[in-house]
């Protein structure tokens, strides 16, 4: 067994090869309850889940353990990510569950949890709950025939997060007159989503959101935009959403088939709070993958970009570090503090939504905020993976094109969190340079990883 099960964002991996076996899920129901009893009240936990087939399996495995715990558990079926976390805060649940591989295809799944206040947990919690989980001899504190757990199902988990949604704009605020494509890639958010729009006054045009348990982020969603730009252009819509398969993230489109990615839309939104005197301090918390083009933003409204490793996570905890209110990552993980506590894709596109209303202006018109500078992308498989700074050539390397570069550009060489896979992003003024830069430092990983 590895020594380490949480990766970036939770446990994830292919079903039914380690560690996404249901043995590893009911351990981790069991270590998980364990951890988080802390009296003699009686404990709750609330598990949600995507449209995967799979879910059924470490859905009744995690409840299996934590009902032997001690803990009552509450399963409110298919729902987005974000609304887990809302749940545990207003049912006062001990911790909340994810079943999800987020924008993963179905053949892969995940576990994540959350804590009473709605946040991922810290590092110490997930260490403590996998050195449970991992030591087969761990003897556990199973508590008398008497006070183990019940499962119940929860039938308005649907309603409840809808109303939470919507209570984050001016209630006199309407959609009316907008035309709104929905594109839930056949995952948890399938039914929510556009109800939610729909109730608010959106005429809704639906994609994505007939799961089969197998179709989830299949050819839809968040990662394949093009098929949102193209129904907008064709229905000629006002705005494009197109969430991943657990709704954390967004992606938006404008009315003319534009695709926009989470750093222009944090744009939009850092620019909107600044002018309401609601950015305190002006800053904006980002990871290191988002573009210079966002930094330069920032700078030039005397605001700064506060820069976080990559994971939703690490900006949540710059965030409540730094006293910042929104924050996320250019995937379209938009986290606004002072409603919530992780990313949420329907309330980030409601947002937006209502800054077009009340300014009465077209998205493509907001959205020209920042140009994103040029980037690439690159993942290279490697065997092992080598600390960078033991790398001396690789090193040499990235200075180099650094160098290429000047002040103008930036390299970043990361790993996967769930992959054997190195990163390598090059950024500059320039696409044929970078394009060249990022092509070399591929080379170079592959020469001196492999």
């Amino acid at each position: 067994m590895n020594a380490k099960l949480f990766g970036t964002d939770g446990l994830r991996g292919q079903v039914n090869i380690y560690p996404m076996v249901p043995e590893v899920a009911m351990r981790l129901g069991l270590a998980a309850g364990t951890y988080f009893r802390n009296g003699s009240k009686k404990h709750r936990a609330v598990i949600g889940k995507d449209t995967r087939l799979s879910g059924y399996v470490f859905e009744f495995a995690l409840a299996s353990g934590l009902c032997a715990s001690g803990m009552d558990v509450f399963l409110v079926g298919p729902m987005p990510t974000p609304a887990i976390s809302f749940l545990t805060r207003s049912m006062r649940a001990d911790i909340g569950v994810v079943i999800s591989a987020s924008h993963n295809p179905f053949m892969d799944n995940g576990i994540k949890f959350f804590d009473k206040e709605g946040f991922k947990l810290p590092d110490e919690a997930e260490e403590a709950i996998t050195a449970m989980v991992l030591n087969e001899d761990h003897r556990w504190k199973y508590p008398a025939p008497e006070d183990v757990g019940r499962a119940y199902k929860v039938d308005d988990a649907e309603g409840r997060y809808n109303v939470f949604v919507k209570n984050t704009i001016p209630g006199d605020l309407t959609l009316d007159g907008l035309k709104v494509v929905v594109d839930c890639a056949n995952g948890a958010a399938y039914k929510v989503a556009p109800l939610i729009l729909e109730e608010l006054g959106a005429q809704v045009i639906r994609m994505g959101n007939k799961p089969d348990g197998l179709n989830i982020n299949r050819q839809c969603g968040s990662l394949y935009p093009d098929m949102v730009a193209a129904c907008v252009r064709e229905e000629g819509a006002h705005l494009g959403i197109a969430l991943d398969g657990d709704a954390d993230r967004l992606i938006v489109v404008d009315e003319n088939g534009r695709i926009l990615d989470g750093d222009q839309i944090m744009a939009m939104v850092a620019q909107d709070m600044m002018d309401r005197g609601q950015l305190p301090g002006n800053k904006l918390v980002a990871t290191v993958m988002s573009n210079m083009a966002l930094e330069v933003f920032m700078k030039e409204r005397g605001g700064t970009l506060v820069r976080t490793p990559v994971g939703d996570r690490h900006v949540v905890e710059a965030m409540k570090r730094e006293g910042a209110v929104f924050g996320g990552e250019q995937s379209g993980h938009l986290i606004f503090l002072n409603h919530t506590t992780t990313g949420d894709g329907t309330l980030a596109a409601l947002q937006l939504l209502r800054i077009m209303q009340e300014q009465q202006r077209p998205l493509s018109e907001l959205a020209h905020l920042i140009e994103p500078f040029p980037q690439v992308l690159l993942n290279v498989h490697v065997e092992r993976k080598i600390p960078f700074a033991q790398c001396p050539g690789l090193l040499e390397a990235v200075a180099a094109a650094e160098a290429k570069l000047g002040d103008k550009g930036r390299v970043l060489l990361r790993y996967s969190g769930t992959e054997a896979v190195a990163r390598v992003m090059v950024e500059g003024e320039h696409r044929d340079l970078v394009e060249e830069l990022a092509q070399y430092l591929a080379q170079a990983v592959v020469a001196h990883l492999k």
